[in-house]
């Protein structure tokens, strides 16, 4: 989605022939150019100072900067869109997490390659909870966030193996401060696939934080990983510094398809009882 900018509509023929608006543009700077010369027709009208008039180009360029960069960080990140924090039903979350969340938006954890791991059930709101963490810290922080499902990323890893671009591949991947692994317990995969999954996390250990979502406790990683002495590097690696949420209690989707059931067979409320004082 395209984040408007303040140099939109703004521009004027005057604006682009003006050597100070071009020698903006020169230096890249699109903001202060398109609003050069309405700028210097309200500063004269207005008997700004040239401080005042330098400090509001600044501004208004520093300002449209942080909106394309946000906008460059979401198009790039692959987040659902529908798996935001103002979606997210906090009210249905365990007590636990619900309390950890503000912490966690505030990105410290990122800042110390922290992980977060979340383990439950399907349908008890990790995903969600983890895409809305991750988008939070592009909007407020400037995170560079990727989300993918485990199982692409370890096929984008094995192709790349296959290719003898692994190292290429790595390196592209350790560009996000944030790696969200989604659904990690439903690969069953090969040692080879193993071996780049293992790969992968042993490279952002204490480097980049990896926050992952899965059905199976750590007890039953031996169905990812196989062998068990690459299993239990895997998980020491990961929980060596690591925020560990367990999402418990009722699958979230069943109680939302139960409540839409519900409501399409009461019906609409009868007329007589809305006219009903």
């Amino acid at each position: 989605m395209k984040v408007p900018t303040q140099t939109e509509g703004v521009a004027d023929v005057s604006s682009q022939k003006d050597p100070a608006a071009m020698l903006l543009r020169s230096f890249r700077l699109p903001t202060m150019a398109g609003l050069y010369e309405e700028t210097m027709q309200r500063a004269e009208k207005e008997g700004w100072s040239h401080r005042q008039v330098l400090r509001h180009l600044c501004e208004s360029e520093s300002v449209d900067r942080g909106q394309r960069r946000t906008a460059r960080l979401l198009a790039g990140s692959g987040l659902p869109e529908s798996k935001t924090l103002s979606s997210l039903d906090e009210a249905r979350l365990p007590v636990k997490v619900r309390q950890q969340l503000p912490a966690l938006i505030e990105g410290g954890f990122v800042d110390r390659a922290v992980n977060v791991l979340a383990f439950g059930l399907p349908g008890r709101g990790k995903s969600h909870f983890l895409a809305a963490l991750g988008r939070e810290l592009i909007l407020r922080h400037s995170k560079r966030v990727l989300f993918r499902p485990a199982f692409k990323i370890v096929g984008q890893l094995l192709e790349a193996k296959r290719d003898l671009r692994l190292e290429k591949e790595l390196k592209k991947l350790d560009r996000y401060e944030v790696l969200i692994l989604d659904d990690i317990g439903y690969l069953q995969q090969s040692r080879e696939e193993m071996e780049v999954l293992f790969t992968l996390l042993a490279e952002r250990y204490e480097r980049r934080s990896v926050l992952l979502s899965s059905n199976l406790v750590f007890s039953q990683w031996d169905q990812i990983f196989k062998d068990p002495m690459t299993t239990m590097a895997a998980v020491d690696r990961l929980v060596h510094h690591s925020i560990i949420l367990e999402f418990n209690g009722p699958s979230q989707r069943i109680q939302r398809a139960a409540g839409k059931t519900g409501r399409e067979e009461s019906g609409p409320e009868p007329e007589a009882a809305k006219s009903e004082p």
